[in-house]
């Protein structure tokens, strides 16, 4: 059985095949106007025509439509009175001192938010009925509305949904396209649950319309489609719930990440995948951080995702001069088309760009040497720019890549500094196309010893969705005291979400043994607004103390705590590639193919050019070093040593500081 990853980027689109032989990797440049006709292209160079495949496909549809509101034209029925939820949110402001700040742009159009008389209490009691009159009036206003679909989010939905039921069944029979918000969040706090419902109803036909698309154009090969918790989900799922698709692919990187690392014997990773539009950061402390708190275009998402913190960095990302005459980089991106200047099309400097006039790419050999590039163009591009800043061409790259390595480390600081963890402690995992190119020099910010740079690194992403398992989430709130509450009462409350759980990914085809189901749960101090999610075990509140201090700086064992939220997980374990050992006996490095004159520390030093593929397990040496491949590049600094271990990961460990780092 043929499996293959596909992932969809903003420059390129991965591939990657996995059967009996192993494994076989293949980049496209992406199709923006429309991300299938990349994918079949893809294919069709993998793939004859008799053979069929089991395809995990991580998709930024939704991502795009939300990030750029070109969603669809969805409508908001809600409880009367309540018609202001999603305007007023948290009245939180993300620029404190900042008084022209821009509203939030809504994705419900004006004139298309409806309340409808009926009131549910917390307890799920019934305060005031919902009337078939009322059904009947708002299906005939709707009508009269272009429309494609509808988010139904009332009042205390989560402790009784009997109301929302009504509604979605008589919205449904009328032909309408419903989210439900007691489907996609169960969960008690308004903003955050009608904002994830109505996410769901503006990017769900989009989502239903590729999919459709995509699997009438794939024929026998089946689909699934990567989730932001880091499970796949098949396609008809997807198409009914799309926000769950809203981080698939920097989940699938991350998830990739974690077996790697595992395999070569580093447990605690910080993930650094760099690509052409972005960068995407997450901390791995021996298990994939999650969280319910992430923010995708300025709107809540309040879903289980992997911890992920995304940055406007990336290979594309174009260089500019402020309105202060200062040097920025991104987070504009040239993207595909027209694509960084060296590839042909683009007339603005670009990360890559800068990267390639210090001597860091190899023109004939990008992409394996499938692509050549265009070394004149970025230079006349880059005088102009030069100029105006009074620099030389080479000081104003090397500032490009200064200032877009300061944007990483920044981000790298919010998921290690920021949440109670020294990077030091860590290993940098960096992968995605041009990761490899800054990993060494965002170590050296960091202080971080060591760096791994996978084998197939710059397809990691694809590698990940085939490595990645089926998984469910379940949630239902209960707010309850901890003190009032006793584990055997907390057994009886799961045993419903694990009952639905395990039917509903043996639905999918798993057997009993290859189901895990994993409860969780949300807790805080009596008081507090938020929430920490802990392992339902014994001594849970204890582990929740030590949570609570490791991220806060503090913690009172004494003060009374409370369950918010019961969590569960299901998941169905797929069969998966088998990595090697890591252990292999040391040798050198093969002669290099060629020199180049690089860049390191603002002077050129000459640089051995050796291809990926012909390193083999055990081949170790000294930094300086650029390394090719199809895939990508990595650069080695002088002051780093190099090592392949037996999984084919390149280690490259820091032997002394580099005056340009900095501590913690």
């Amino acid at each position: 059985m043929i499996r293959l990853g596909i992932d969809t980027g903003g420059t390129f689109t991965d591939l990657l095949r996995l059967d009996e032989r192993g494994i076989k990797v293949h980049k496209v440049r992406s199709t923006p106007d429309d991300p299938s006709q990349a994918i079949f292209s893809g294919i069709a160079e993998l793939i004859t025509p008799a053979e069929s495949a089991e395809i995990i496909h991580g998709s930024t549809v939704a991502t795009n439509a939300l990030l750029e509101r070109k969603g669809a034209r969805a409508a908001l029925v809600t409880t009367k009175g309540f018609e202001d939820v999603l305007k007023i949110g948290r009245q939180t402001r993300a620029q404190l001192y900042n008084f022209m700040v821009q509203s939030r742009r809504p994705l419900i159009s004006e004139g298309l938010t409806f309340g409808v008389v009926e009131r549910m209490n917390a307890d799920g009691s019934t305060l005031e009925p919902l009337l078939e009159s009322e059904i009947k009036a708002l299906i005939d206003t709707l009508h009269t509305k272009t429309i494609d679909s509808v988010a139904v989010c009332l009042l205390h939905s989560y402790a009784n949904p009997i109301h929302e039921e009504r509604l979605s069944s008589a919205l449904e029979d009328a032909g309408f396209i419903v989210s439900t918000s007691h489907k996609v969040l169960p969960e008690y706090r308004e903003f955050e649950r009608w904002s994830t419902t109505v996410v769901n109803a503006y990017v769900t036909p989009l989502m239903a319309r590729y999919l459709t698309s995509l699997e009438d154009g794939l024929n026998k090969n089946s689909l699934s489609i990567m989730q932001s918790n880091g499970g796949s989900i098949s396609a008809a799922r997807a198409k009914t719930a799309a926000v769950q698709t809203i981080l698939s692919g920097p989940a699938a990187g991350v998830v990739g990440a974690h077996a790697i690392g595992n395999a070569s014997g580093y447990s605690k990773l910080i993930t650094f995948d760099m690509g052409g539009t972005s960068t995407d950061v997450s901390l791995i402390n021996e298990k994939i951080g999650t969280t319910m708190e992430s923010t995708v275009g300025d709107f809540p998402v309040r879903l289980p995702v992997l911890d992920i913190h995304t940055v406007g960095a990336g290979g594309g990302s174009i260089a500019y001069i402020d309105s202060g005459g200062s040097l920025r980089v991104g987070p504009r991106s040239a993207g595909a088309d027209p694509g960084p200047a060296c590839y042909g099309k683009g007339t603005e400097l670009t990360v890559t760009d800068a990267n390639l006039l210090l001597g860091r790419l190899d023109p004939e050999y990008f992409l394996g040497g499938r692509m050549a590039l265009n070394l004149d163009r970025p230079r006349e591009v880059a005088k102009q720019l030069a100029k105006q800043l009074g620099l030389s061409v080479i000081a104003l790259a090397e500032g490009i890549v200064r200032i877009a390595n300061t944007n990483m480390e920044n981000a790298i600081r919010v998921v290690s500094v920021q949440r109670g963890h020294d990077p030091r402690d860590f290993a940098l995992l960096a992968f995605g196309g041009a990761g490899g190119l800054h990993a060494c020099d965002i170590a050296d910010l960091l202080d971080i010893k060591t760096v791994l740079i996978p084998e197939h690194s710059g397809v990691l992403s694809a590698l990940g969705m085939l490595l990645a398992d089926v998984t469910k989430d379940y949630s239902l709130t209960i707010l309850r005291p901890t003190a009032q509450i006793t584990e055997d009462e907390l057994q009886l409350q799961f045993k419903p979400l694990v009952d639905q759980a395990i039917t509903d990914i043996q639905s999918e085809g798993f057997a009993k043994d290859d189901i895990v189901i994993e409860r969780d749960l949300d807790m805080r101090y009596k008081g507090q607004a938020y929430e920490i999610t802990v392992p339902f075990k014994s001594g849970y509140e204890a582990e929740f103390n030590r949570q609570h201090q490791q991220l806060y700086g503090y913690s009172d064992p004494l003060r009374a705590t409370e369950i918010v939220h019961l969590r569960v997980k299901s998941v169905g374990r797929t069969r998966k590639p088998t990595l090697p050992t890591p252990a292999v006996n040391p040798r050198e490095l093969p002669t290099p193919s060629s020199m180049r004159a690089t860049r390191f520390a603002r002077k050129p030093i000459p640089t051995p050019v050796y291809h990926r593929e012909l390193l083999a397990a055990g081949m170790q040496g000294q930094g300086p070093a650029l390394i090719v491949s199809g895939q990508s590049t990595t650069i080695i600094p002088p002051h780093f040593d190099l090592a392949i271990d037996g999984v084919g990961t390149l280690i490259a460990t820091r032997q002394r500081p580099h005056k340009q780092s900095q501590r913690t």
